[in-house]
């Protein structure tokens, strides 16, 4: 069975939806009609006329719950579990794909079905790692709007992780344009209020064939979506961390600051044993002194003393994490003082309150950590008095349910 394009060519007055009980085409056939749909004024035009092409072109199944929308048409959700969610791999709609050369600018981007991309096999990202991904949410309101939580944010990390490695990068109105046209093109995949979210992937990639070590020819930028339940299996409950000693997640004058695709790779044999031996994840040390904290595998860490905040500073070697970055803010703004420091590992031991923080994870207690085989416990319960606030103010704000006077949120209806 041939894919139809949305753009490019044929628009066909049907497309074929993926179907979530078909276990041998990816494509199924079923076919519905759409309400009619009028992307916001603040995607831009071009961008307003690919998502209006796109779901008068296309309509997904008719089953599942109705959501409410502030259009005078329903909105059907996607039927999937809603309340089983973790956060694993669900396939969705639409993708976005931009592409530029060496030294050109990302021009002419467009929303495409989800499915596979070809490669060629000496493409840069393939053969040195020329690659950098981002990680966002959109969350679903009450009034069945959706919010974007600081998109420009992630924007502005990938242009700064794309300087590092010698790679284009979109500008921050295209990449956030292309958010906002791949969520809302995948407006039925968003989680009821209170189920979940829509975790967005942005990824930058060396697609052109290069075979010396060099920069690649050509460059893909790619966002895919995905729902998304709770990160860790312990969901809101408190996850049990060992600080790894030996292995190290980033060197001074590395790539640990930016948010490229190797970083992940160089965790995954600590974090394999780790899981092994029944913990959550693992929190690294510098590799110099080895008793500074740096990060967990996928998010940052802090550490609660008293009225006192305490997360390692970014010197390089720690990523900037959006999630960090906004729970700082919250937290000074709820009278806690915090410090972007050195923080030891007796410092940590000693701590009242440990939680971590990223996109995937919002804010996760950290109930214990072990230390060359010694354990301290900080509660078996759930979140700490700190923890808590600070996870209250943060996800109302992600989720609309009180007054954004950050303005970090961004609504899509």
């Amino acid at each position: 069975m041939e894919r139809s394009a949305v753009f490019g060519g044929l628009q066909p007055n049907y497309l074929l939806y993926p179907s979530r009980n078909s276990s041998s085409l990816p494509f199924s056939d079923h076919r519905t009609r759409l309400p009619n749909f009028s992307p916001p004024p603040s995607l831009s035009l071009k961008l307003q006329k690919q998502v209006s092409s796109c779901f008068k072109a296309v309509s997904p199944f008719k089953r599942g719950a109705a959501c409410s929308d502030t259009h005078s048409d329903t909105f059907e959700l996607a039927d999937i579990d809603w309340d089983g969610l973790g956060f694993a791999y669900v396939p969705t709609d639409y993708m976005y794909s931009m592409k530029c050369t060496k030294g050109g600018n990302f021009s002419k981007g467009e929303l495409q079905r989800y499915g596979n991309i070809e490669l060629n096999p000496s493409a840069g990202v393939l053969n040195y790692g020329q690659g950098l991904f981002e990680g966002l949410k959109a969350y679903r309101k009450e009034d069945g709007n959706l919010l974007l939580f600081r998109p420009e944010e992630n924007a502005m990390r990938m242009i700064m992780g794309a300087e590092r490695m010698c790679m284009p990068s979109p500008t921050i109105d295209q990449f956030v344009d292309a958010v906002k046209a791949t969520v809302l093109a995948n407006k039925r995949w968003v989680p009821p209020p209170g189920k979940g979210s829509l975790y967005i992937r942005p990824l930058l990639m060396g697609s052109g064939a290069v075979l010396g070590l060099a920069p690649a020819p050509e460059y893909t930028f790619l966002i895919y979506v995905s729902p998304v339940g709770n990160y860790f299996k312990e969901g809101v409950a408190p996850i049990h961390l060992i600080v790894e000693h030996e292995l190290h997640r980033a060197t001074p004058g590395g790539t640990g600051g930016v948010k490229t695709i190797g970083n992940y790779a160089a965790v995954l044999k600590a974090q394999s044993a780790a899981k092994a031996r029944g913990f959550s994840d693992v929190l690294y040390l510098d590799c110099v002194h080895k008793k500074y904290l740096e990060e967990v595998s996928s998010c940052n860490i802090f550490v609660v003393k008293g009225n006192s905040i305490s997360t390692p500073a970014i010197k390089g070697t720690i990523l900037p994490g959006i999630t960090r970055k906004s729970i700082i803010d919250v937290a000074r703004s709820q009278g806690f003082q915090v410090e972007e420091r050195l923080v030891t590992v007796d410092e940590l031991l000693d701590a009242d309150e440990v939680f971590c923080t990223g996109t995937a994870v919002v804010v996760s207690p950290v109930g214990s950590i072990t230390y060359k085989g010694k354990r301290v416990s900080y509660g078996e319960e759930g979140f700490g008095a700190v923890s808590q606030q600070l996870y209250s103010v943060l996800t109302k704000l992600q989720m609309g349910l009180i007054e954004d006077k950050m303005n970090w949120t961004v609504e899509l209806s």
